[in-house]
């Protein structure tokens, strides 16, 4: 994905039309524009110069971002936020003539504050100080006027055309009054008697404080943004910029871009890890929490790993950089966060086709409003101004904040907490989510198998079972001997040389030690070349019933003991388990094992259902499969789990997997604590809650609003009190995404199951039947029709009621259920169609 910088774009409307420019240019396959980063995310073989041409062409500007590095998310750039300190100026400078401007014509002519006595009776001097107070705030803020202009030009009217329409108005209005008035004093008419009469006509100050007001909510939506993306922000800055290289023997202090792979480095007390790598020499103890959200740092060691942005905190490494530059962990990070801003959730969908002609429609709007206050026999002024509220309060870019704002705080919470959310669909669907599947090796449990059990033979001791022991499997390449060996090494045993190695495939292993011929193998090898067991053979059955391995050693033909060897489960499995089914997910565990291993693991993790003896290539089916029962969340680590992650409605990788599993799948969880998987459903429902409230807030702003400045319930509304409405709108949206900044995703004290979407498999509906199926996304009555007729167009359904405050629609079939086809026909009008209930 190509990350570009997208420049005038002040509301939704104007991120729909750079989206659609885009989305036409040939070798285009996906675009999103996110207004609260400025940004645009575009993937394809179209050329950087064809889409900025079409962004141009459009009316705004673009730039390639991180041009001189292919895939680069803006390397060491921190965007600068030259916006607030522009609006900041021109704010004070607004406010120098405003405040002038209202004590003229609220402090004087209603209060009768005092005014120089020049002023006293000339009133077309005051009106004439009002035309040019007006004017200077007017071109102070001239880019609302020359942005809408150019919008209306393109045919593309956006928020800036409503503000400065809704400010010219005013402003040519009030003009036309003062003229008028200018020439009936010239025809002899009393100054005094003009003013009463046409006083309450007279809009300058509100066609000052329009624009005045509009750009206080843009210094407050601008500093809101800027916190929405501070997680980012705080990310970049984490790189750290210098390395101490070892060069000759001698520590030389040198550029981050100077570090190449396999070169040494050095890392002081206090210093950042320059490159991803691992340690060669020295102990200390390293703080990751800027990449995993884990306070307690981490024990290094030689062979350890290390990685870039991390904290040394006590001693002195010598590290081999192995991944450098945009390699590198944290860069990583980075771009997925970088790219999650730069995609949309699928419910943004609803606001991205009401902005595409919510501008167009106001406008039409407000000329209707003035024609029927004209019919009604209102006065021209009063008309006008009822035009005017009704332009100025609409707020399309409320509509555009709401979804983006709230995906990228959550981004934001999940990267602070070691959760990577590659895109906004991503953090919208595990908050969905029905059935998580797990795979069992590495992700319910350790993944590398260890020494559970030790049974010497009678009158063998522990430390010469493991003496024979390691000193036989120290030859061996098989997983389980290593966990031998690693065992006897930690229980300081001697691990000895033998000779004459030989191994058998499918039964053991044979060597010489000191003259001895030595054995190790399954009961059945072991068994064949030994006389009595001593009971370990029944032992090692029982073991081998709770899924772990026996492994049997052999002396000269004498049975001297038996180590059980187990992929352990770990030990935040079954909390892990606990909190997803608190949830109301569904837990299902897949694994290639035998079915005593596998039954044994989920009655210690407490799953729902365990699915054994399935093959690498079967994972991938059984998912597809399950997502007939609901939402499904894939949850592995290695190679072999990420068709199944790509083939999940939502991947989610353990961080210490293979690099193909985090490739794979849409959400990494740095970690690799299988807890987090319940924190990232907290954090879906949260971030999909908060979503919800914006967009009802800004839907129930403009249903509301806009009646009331039409003047339909009796009220005359001030047109700079429209603006000042307009302004909370979108600032009010920014901080209600904030609040997500609290959510407490790992607390569970507040776990509740989600509604049940659908049943699993496909229902049995008879002809004449009911069936009520989930639709989210519905907002309004204006949704619930579209949803009715793309059903009701459906020759098997012979009528559909759709209901969005319970977000669900009853079907009346006239003939068999086809449930892909009402799928396709809610997906196609831009809901999430959530299966029968």
């Amino acid at each position: 994905m190509e990350h570009y910088n997208v420049t005038g774009m002040s509301c939704a409307a104007c991120s729909a039309r750079v989206e659609k420019a885009v989305s036409q240019v040939q070798g285009v396959t996906s675009c999103a524009v996110s207004l609260l980063t400025n940004s645009m995310g575009v993937e394809g073989t179209a050329q950087s110069a064809d889409i900025i041409r079409a962004v141009e062409k459009a009316g705004y500007g673009a730039t390639l971002r991180g041009a001189a590095k292919q895939n680069s998310p803006a390397r060491d750039e921190i965007p600068a936020d030259t916006e607030t300190p522009k609006l900041l100026r021109r704010l004070i400078a607004s406010a120098a003539f405003l405040l002038v401007l209202m004590y003229v014509t609220m402090g004087h002519n209603m209060l009768s504050w005092p005014v120089p006595k020049f002023f006293e009776h000339n009133h077309l001097a005051l009106a004439l100080l009002q035309l040019l107070l007006s004017a200077a705030v007017i071109v102070i803020n001239q880019r609302f006027f020359t942005s809408g202009a150019k919008a209306l030009i393109s045919r593309a009217p956006n928020m800036d055309t409503l503000v400065s329409l809704g400010s010219a108005v005013s402003f040519g209005w009030s003009v036309y009054v003062f003229f008028r008035m200018t020439g009936m004093v010239a025809a002899g008419a009393d100054s005094m008697a003009v003013m009463e009469v046409y006083h309450d006509q007279l809009y300058f100050e509100s066609a000052a404080m329009i624009p005045a007001l509009i750009t206080i909510g843009k210094l407050l939506e601008s500093i809101s943004k800027g916190r929405t993306t501070s997680a980012l922000k705080n990310l970049i800055r984490l790189r750290p910029k210098k390395a101490r290289l070892i060069r000759d023997g001698q520590e030389v202090e040198a550029d981050i871009d100077e570090v190449r792979p396999g070169d040494i480095f050095a890392v002081k007390p206090g210093d950042a890890v320059p490159a991803d790598g691992v340690v060669v020499e020295g102990e200390s103890a390293v703080d990751e929490s800027a990449l995993t959200g884990e306070s307690v740092p981490a024990d290094k060691a030689a062979g350890s790993t290390v990685s870039a942005a991390t904290v040394n905190r006590s001693g002195y490494l010598k590290c081999r950089a192995t991944r450098v530059g945009e390699d590198t962990t944290i860069s990583q990070i980075i771009r997925m966060v970088s790219d999650a801003a730069a995609t949309k959730a699928p419910i943004a969908r609803i606001a991205d086709r009401v902005s595409g002609v919510f501008v167009p429609a106001v406008i039409v709007l407000s000329a209707l409003v003035v024609a029927g206050w004209l019919i009604a026999g209102a006065a021209p002024g009063d008309a006008i101004a009822r035009g005017i509220c009704v332009l100025v309060i609409s707020c399309p870019c409320a509509l555009g904040l709401a979804t983006p704002v709230a995906v990228m705080v959550g981004n934001g919470l999940g990267a602070r907490n070691g959760i990577l959310i590659k895109t906004g669909e991503a953090l919208e669907t595990v908050g969905k989510i029905d059935i998580a599947v797990l795979d069992k090796t590495g992700t319910v449990t350790e993944g590398t198998p260890v020494v559970t059990d030790v049974l010497p033979a009678d009158g063998v001791s522990e430390d010469e079972l493991f003496e024979a022991a390691a000193s036989l499997e120290a030859k061996s390449e098989h997983p389980l001997a290593r966990a031998v060996v690693l065992e006897a090494e930690s229980r300081g045993a001697a691990v000895k040389e033998v000779s004459g190695f030989k191994a058998l495939p499918g039964n053991g292993i044979e060597a010489y030690l000191e003259g001895s011929g030595l054995a190790a193998g399954n009961r059945k090898f072991i068994g064949s070349a030994v006389g009595s067991d001593g009971g370990l053979f029944s032992a090692g059955d029982r073991l081998a019933e709770s899924g772990k391995t026996p492994l049997y050693f052999a002396k000269d033909g004498r049975l001297i003991g038996m180590i059980a060897v187990a992929d352990v489960i770990k030990k935040t499995s079954p909390a892990a388990v606990r909190h997803l089914k608190g949830l109301g997910v569904r837990v299902v565990m897949l694994t290639g094992d035998n079915e005593k291993t596998a039954a044994h693991i989920s009655a210690e993790a407490g799953v729902d259902e365990v699915v054994a003896n399935v093959l690498p290539d079967g994972k991938e089916a059984h998912v597809r499969a399950l997502r007939n029962g609901g939402t499904v969340a894939m949850v592995g680590d290695g190679i072999n789990d990420a068709p199944a992650l790509v083939r999940a409605d939502v991947g989610i990788a353990i961080g210490a997997g293979t690099d193909v599993a985090i490739d794979s799948a849409s959400i990494v969880l740095m970690n690799g604590d299988l807890e987090d998987v319940a924190a990232c459903v907290r954090l879906g429902r949260g971030t999909l809650r908060n979503i919800r409230q914006n967009l009802f807030w800004a839907f129930f702003y403009n249903i509301i609003c806009i009646p009331l400045a039409a003047g339909l319930f009796g009220l005359r509304m001030d047109p700079m009190y429209a603006a000042a409405a307009m302004s909370l709108s979108s600032v009010t949206v920014c901080l209600n995404a904030l609040r997500l900044n609290l959510l407490k995703i790992r607390d569970d004290s507040r776990d509740r199951p989600k509604r049940k979407r659908k049943k699993t498999g496909s229902p049995e509906v008879k002809t004449g039947g009911t069936v009520v199926i989930s639709v989210e996304g519905m907002m309004c009555e204006h949704c619930e029709a579209a949803v009715r007729g793309a059903l009701e167009s459906l020759g098997f359904v012979e009528s559909a009621q759709a209901d969005h405050a319970a977000g669900t629609a009853a079907l009346r079939l006239s003939g068999s259920f086809d449930e892909a086809a009402v799928r396709a026909a809610v997906e196609n009008e831009g809901y999430v169609y959530g299966g029968v209930i």
